[in-house]
C-alpha cells in the first residue's frame, strides 16, 4: 500500500528537503505541500491523505490548530508532528490536538520513514527525546519540582507499583490494564510491552483494546493525551 503524505512547513527549503527524502521511499507518495495550517486544512478537506507531516510554529494558523481541525473532520488522517521544538508544552499541545506522532527535525531519513509508516498503520510514535520526556512526566507525579514542565501537566503516576497513580485516576482500569496504559504513554510498542510484562503479544493487544474502550479513545495517541490531561 502506498502511503499518501501531505507536507506542511512554512519554510520552502524544509518542504523541498522533506519531499525529496520521502520520495526516496518506495511505499510513500507526497501528494501535496502547504506553507501554513490554513492551507493544510483546505488541502485535507479537498483530498484527504493518509498522513500529514505537520510543523508546529507557523505564521497564521499554527500546527496545533490545524491538527485539531484536521483530526476532528478527518479522524482517519494521521498527523505526524515534525518540529524543532521538544518542550513539554509543545509535546502536550500537539497530542491534545490529536497528533499521532511527534518527531524533532534531528530525525534521520530512516527514522522519519519509520514514523510515517507507524502513524499510517494507527500506531503512536515518538522520537527518543520525546519518549524520554513522557517517561519523566510519568515518573514525576504530583509535587515534583516543576510538575510536568512548562505545560503544567500532572500525569499522576504515584506509588511503588507501576500504574498505581493511573488506577487512581482511571478506577475502571484493572491493575494490569493500568500497567499497559503506563507503557503506552511511554511510547512502548506491543512487543515491548509484552516483553516487559512477560505476556504474549496477542494478550497485550487484548489489554490495549480494553484500555481504549474504557478510556473512550481509538488510538494510542489519544490514550497518551488522556494520560497527560
Amino acid at each position: 500500500m502506498t502511503i499518501r503524505v501531505l507536507v506542511v512547513d512554512d519554510q520552502a527549503i524544509v518542504r523541498d528537503g522533506l519531499v525529496t527524502v520521502l520520495s526516496l521511499e518506495p511505499d510513500v507518495e507526497v501528494v501535496g505541500e502547504a506553507a501554513d495550517g490554513a492551507a493544510a486544512i483546505t488541502m485535507v478537506d479537498d483530498d484527504p491523505p493518509d498522513v500529514v507531516l505537520m510543523d508546529l510554529r507557523m505564521p497564521g494558523t499554527d500546527g496545533p490548530t490545524a491538527t485539531a481541525a484536521i483530526t476532528a473532520a478527518h479522524p482517519e488522517v494521521a498527523v505526524l508532528v515534525l518540529t524543532t521544538y521538544a518542550d513539554d508544552a509543545s509535546i502536550v499541545g500537539a497530542l491534545r490536538a490529536g497528533a499521532r506522532g511527534y518527531l524533532t527535525k534531528d530525525a534521520g531519513r530512516r527514522e522519519l520513514a519509520t514514523a510515517v509508516r507507524a502513524v499510517a498503520s494507527g500506531q503512536a510514535t515518538f522520537d527518543a527525546g520525546v519518549g524520554a520526556r513522557l517517561v519523566a512526566q510519568l515518573g514525576a507525579g504530583p509535587g515534583a519540582a516543576g510538575g510536568a514542565g512548562a505545560a503544567g501537566v500532572d500525569v499522576g503516576v504515584r506509588g511503588d507499583a507501576p500504574g498505581g497513580g493511573l488506577r487512581d485516576r482511571f478506577p475502571a482500569l484493572t491493575p494490569r490494564e493500568a500497567d499497559v496504559l503506563e507503557r503506552i504513554a511511554a511510547g512502548r510498542t506491543n512487543p515491548e510491552i509484552a516483553a516487559e510484562l512477560f505476556l504474549t503479544v496477542p494478550t497485550v493487544k487484548s489489554y490495549v483494546n480494553q484500555v481504549f474502550a474504557k478510556l473512550g479513545v481509538r488510538t494510542r495517541a489519544e490514550a497518551v493525551a488522556r494520560v497527560l490531561r
